[in-house]
């Protein structure tokens, strides 16, 4: 037989070829046996610098400062390459004598790749103490500025990662690597995977770029791609960051991203960047500033974003690369920035284009219009989050105050809902996405899994609640012991328990003492509270647990404040839910100075995130509600406790904290779910994932979109045609006062206002059904089908009905002031409630949510299913859909007779609530069954012993021919060799074992396609 594995040494001649012959690269020899090799070999630098036109005594200076840079004593390799790059990339000054003009002398000619000398060299030997060789190093003018580890392709790609890493270290050659900008490692099996100084080895990366090419090994395809003279300076040039003590080189998407957004800067044109939260977005932001600023004389660059906090975040990440920029503190300082030529680089948050006391904001937009704010220079404006900053009133007032501005807006989640002006309206079309299915198939987040938790309650005592309510509400009438019942008998505030909460408590802390990543204290989790005052609650519950005295924190919008409570104090001895949240923050932050400029909350949070970030064996919970879950600086954490209800960005954005790459030992994020959003999260990343996608199972998000427009505007028209038929017999001329007789009749008399309490009833709740309707498509009005006549009309009904109601209930007396009811009705709901343990209803195991997502067919149900749904009702029950909308609450309003009694209105919430975890079981278990149904492709009538995915597979290309299947599973698994995909000549022998049983060449092709695809082979 012939050999089928090229040995390292074969490879390696190939390669040098490649470089040779196709990149044009001068060959410099094998070094193997020669004595001072170097990262700067002066004689062919000199050369290079005599060539272009250079004395002596130039070159001796740029040769000397080159070395002391490269090799001082005193800095660690990070600081050596950070300040040598400096020098290959702005030139070394030279002044030869007192009086004599400074010149800056290029080391390289970055505009005209082919006037460089680009030569490499293999089996470099490095004296140091202790002698490697590496198998090959690039030298670009005399300078070492990338070098290549190859392996033979039955030899791991890991070794030759691990080789390059150890060669950095000192007691090695750390030395050599002082000028390298680029490593790379690669073998004809695994292909070639890059890095650069300081890259650990989960971080080294895969270039992507015409995949479909299949005509050589993917390691000389890529080389070709990487290594090409104008590429490989563009890279050194324009894409590498010091970022904080990192270098950073790009990933192919953020490269991609950046050219793109290059030629629509070029063009004077906008678009849109969308690449998947933890994808590195916060790197193209700075990247592309950058090159705007350097190729763009007068240009200048504004990012704005619509949080304090990512403000300061923008800042301290471009500082963080060595870039000043300039934070505007107020709105009159911004504006008197952009007027003058400097900074070039400003951060702002949207909310400082804005006037304070603007009473008609059209008006204010007109007048900007007219005369808006004096510019200098070519402005660039980068949204930060622009799925936010990109609608409201605030965005209309930036567009008008810098008219000619181009506008760029980044995010990380798609842009789903269309408002009057649409993000593609606003900023123009995409200029580049990346999708979270992209993202982690090429490793650069990872896959999440997922487990909901339940925990069922039940009324403790119906006779006690009835006694305690009747003698806590004896000064009240119906109306305001409803409206009591109203407020507190929703579900947040059954979910909001003590008993329920303690149960919540108890289950993180057993996690952080049996799960593996939280038991070594490597990693750590977040729990999302519903409220404030709930965080507040957990945070008092964690501390009487082992997560005490430093180890868990909270961190909300809230920061205390006396006024806070000067009206809440009611006379009764108890504490309202404000007063409680106040106490509690007062406690956490004793012991907490401010620091300078900043409040002692702003502090305490401050440290509370440093150490999440630092130190996840010291600070081991975080409790939030909204802040820390957006945000590209906000921190990651292996586990995500959702006790919260949220979809849509919110959700994703959440659920991507735990997605981030932070550790060696991390494989998955874990979402742990108390409040069964499982649909939502698998909708949410099925659309994110299939947005924009191309592919026959691309979701169309209009299919949503649509779906919701149609329905709210069945709600919305019904609901206004409720509310004529209701109002149609009020006397003319239609005024106050007959609005008041036709629903009170005489307001002062009883028996008129029991008479009339059914219309009352009807116009409350038919109200509420408008206002949600309304509210769920006002920014979509015109894909609803309402033309600009219809919309101005459909506002002033809504603004017209929403008066008359609070009309009547003024005159009516149907209000009340619950402030005096407050702490006795938390103090029912947290004595009477009991919770039971959680247990755990998704049973997933280990099967990561994206793979569950894709098996079941969840982003294809998104088109298929929901369509289907209209012609068949028995289906509703068992779809998606039907699990969403189950989560809407009942009004308490629709039958005010069943909820008279307190402990009636309690179990039916209660009920509704168990009842409601039941059937989410029952839906959990069967796509758990549908996925290991589909996983393991067994279908009815299949023989037994097709009893692998990869025997099925063959059974079922093959004309469901058992004997056949067999033998081509027998003789693959005889015949190939380790790590075969990916290797022509492996691939060959197994391609030449089907030719001898198939006897068709044609259906050899065929059969190996199929093989390919299955991991058993």
């Amino acid at each position: 037989m012939n050999k089928i594995v090229q040995t390292e040494r074969e490879a390696q001649d190939r390669v040098i070829a490649l470089f040779r012959n196709e990149l044009g690269y001068r060959y410099l020899g094998d070094w193997h046996d020669r004595d001072d090799n170097s990262n700067i070999e002066e004689t062919l630098l000199t050369a290079y610098l005599e060539g272009r036109g250079y004395s002596s005594p130039q070159i001796s200076k740029v040769l000397d400062r080159l070395r002391a840079e490269a090799d001082h004593p005193n800095r660690d390799l990070y600081e050596n390459n950070r300040a040598v790059y400096e020098l290959l990339r702005y030139g070394v000054p030279v002044k030869l004598a007192a009086g004599l003009k400074t010149e800056t002398i290029q080391l390289i000619d970055w505009q005209h790749p082919e006037r460089n000398d680009f030569a490499i060299a293999e089996e470099v030997t490095l004296k140091g103490k202790l002698e490697r060789r590496p198998d090959l190093v690039l030298y670009v003018n005399g300078i070492a500025l990338a070098v290549l580890e190859l392996k033979s392709g039955c030899v791991s790609i890991g070794d030759g990662i691990r080789q390059l890493i150890s060669n950095q270290r000192s007691e090695f050659n750390a030395w050599f690597f002082s000028t390298v900008q680029f490593v790379f490692a690669g073998n004809n099996s695994e292909g070639l995977r890059y890095g650069t100084v300081g890259t650990s080895e989960k971080y080294f990366l895969k270039w992507k770029e015409d995949e479909k090419d299949n005509s050589r090994f993917p390691l000389d395809k890529y080389l070709l791609k990487l290594c090409a003279k104008e590429r490989l300076l563009e890279l050194i040039y324009d894409f590498v960051l010091f970022d904080g003590g990192i270098k950073k080189v790009p990933r192919p998407h953020q490269y991609v991203g950046v050219k793109k957004a290059q030629k629509h800067a070029n063009d004077h044109e906008g678009g849109i960047i969308w690449h998947t939260q933890g994808s590195g977005k916060s790197i193209v932001m700075v990247l592309l500033a950058k090159w705007i600023l350097e190729n763009k004389p007068n240009a200048r660059v504004l990012i704005v974003t619509d949080r304090d906090e990512l403000d300061k975040q923008i800042e301290s990440v471009f500082l963080g690369a060595g870039e000043k920029i300039s934070r505007a503190s107020s709105g009159l300082e911004l504006l008197r920035r952009l007027s003058q030529p400097t900074p070039r680089l400003l951060c702002a948050l949207v909310h400082k284009f804005g006037k304070k006391g603007s009473d008609n904001f059209d008006v204010f937009i007109k007048e900007l219009r007219a005369q808006p704010s004096q510019t200098f220079g070519e402005v660039f404006v980068f949204v930060d989050e622009c799925h936010r900053t990109q609608s409201g009133r605030l965005h209309s007032a930036m567009k008008a105050r810098m008219p000619n501005a181009v506008l760029i807006g980044f995010t990380g989640t798609p842009l789903l809902k269309a408002d009057k002006q649409t993000s593609l309206e606003v900023f123009g079309k995409y200029i580049d996405t990346y999708l979270y299915k992209e993202a982690v198939e090429d490793g650069v987040i990872l896959d999440l899994v997922y487990e909901a938790r339940d925990i069922d309650q039940r009324l403790g005592s119906p006779q006690r609640v009835d006694s305690w309510f009747a003698a806590k509400t004896s000064g009240l009438n119906d109306w305001q012991k409803a409206a009591l019942r109203e407020k507190w008998g929703t579900m947040q505030n059954v979910l909001s328990s003590y008993s329920r909460m303690e149960q919540v408590v108890n289950e993180i802390v057993l996690d952080f003492n049996v799960k593996p990543r939280l038991l070594s204290r490597h990693g750590n989790a977040m729990l999302v509270a519903s409220s404030i005052y709930e965080a507040c609650r957990y945070y008092v519950l964690f501390q009487r647990t082992e997560l005490k005295e430093g180890r868990c924190a909270l961190i909300t919008s809230y920061s205390p404040h006396t006024k806070d409570i000067t009206k809440e104090d009611t006379g009764a001895n108890t504490e309202t839910d404000k007063q409680f949240i106040y106490e509690t923050y007062n406690e956490l932050l004793k012991g907490t100075t401010a620091a300078p400029g900043k409040s002692r909350t702003e502090t305490y949070e401050d440290q509370a995130k440093q150490l999440f970030k630092e130190k996840p064996a010291t600070m081991r919970l975080l409790i939030v509600v909204d802040k820390l879950l957006t945000g590209f600086d906000a921190p990651s954490c292996t586990y995500l406790y959702i006790d919260k209800n949220m979809q849509d960005h919110g959700l994703f954005q959440a659920i991507c904290r735990t997605n981030r790459i932070d550790g060696e030992d991390k494989d998955f994020g874990y979402i742990v779910d108390f409040k069964n959003l499982l649909t939502k999260v698998e909708n949410a990343i099925a659309v994110y994932t299939s947005e924009l996608d191309p592919s026959p199972d691309g979701t169309d998000p209009q299919i949503l979109l649509q779906d919701r427009l149609v329905k709210n505007r069945e709600r919305l028209d019904g609901a206004l045609e409720q509310l004529a038929f209701l109002c149609e017999s009020v006397e003319t001329p239609g005024g106050d006062k007959q609005y008041i007789q036709y629903f009170c009749g005489n307001p002062d008399l009883e028996d008129d206002l029991q008479e009339r309490e059914p219309q009352r009833l009807a116009l409350y709740k038919t109200t509420a059904t408008l206002l949600r309707a309304y509210g769920n498509i006002a920014d979509d009005l015109e894909r609803a089908g309402y033309n600009e006549a219809d919309s101005q009309r459909l506002r002033r009904s809504v603004d017209q009905y929403t008066k008359l109601r609070d009309l009547i209930r003024l005159a009516s007396g149907e209000s009340i002031d619950l402030k005096a009811y407050e702490a006795d009705m938390r103090y029912l709901i947290d004595s009477f409630i009991q919770a039971d343990e959680p247990r755990k209803i998704s049973p997933f195991d280990e099967t990561p949510l994206l793979e569950l997502i894709a098996r079941e067919g969840i982003a294809k149900a998104i088109e298929s299913r929901l369509k289907n749904l209209k012609h068949n009702p028995e289906a509703v029950a068992e779809t998606i859909e039907n699990n969403v909308r189950s989560l809407i609450l009942k009004e308490g309003a629709s039958d005010p007779a069943y909820y008279d009694r307190m402990s009636e209105l309690l179990k039916e919430i209660i009920a509704e609530r168990r009842d409601r975890a039941l059937e989410y079981e029952e839906y959990l278990k069967r796509i758990a069954e549908l996925v290991q149904r589909v996983t393991t492709g067994q279908g009815e009538g299949v023989p037994e012993q097709l009893n692998t995915p990869g025997r099925r597979a063959l059974y079922n290309n093959l004309g469901e021919d058992e004997a056949l299947a067999l033998k081509i599973d027998e003789t693959v698994k005889r015949m190939r060799p380790d790590d075969w995909r990916g290797n022509r000549v492996k691939e060959n022998v197994i391609k030449y074992a089907l030719h001898e049983v198939l006897q068709d060449e044609a259906e050899v092709e065929r059969i190996f396609l199929t093989i390919r695809q299955q991991p058993e082979y």
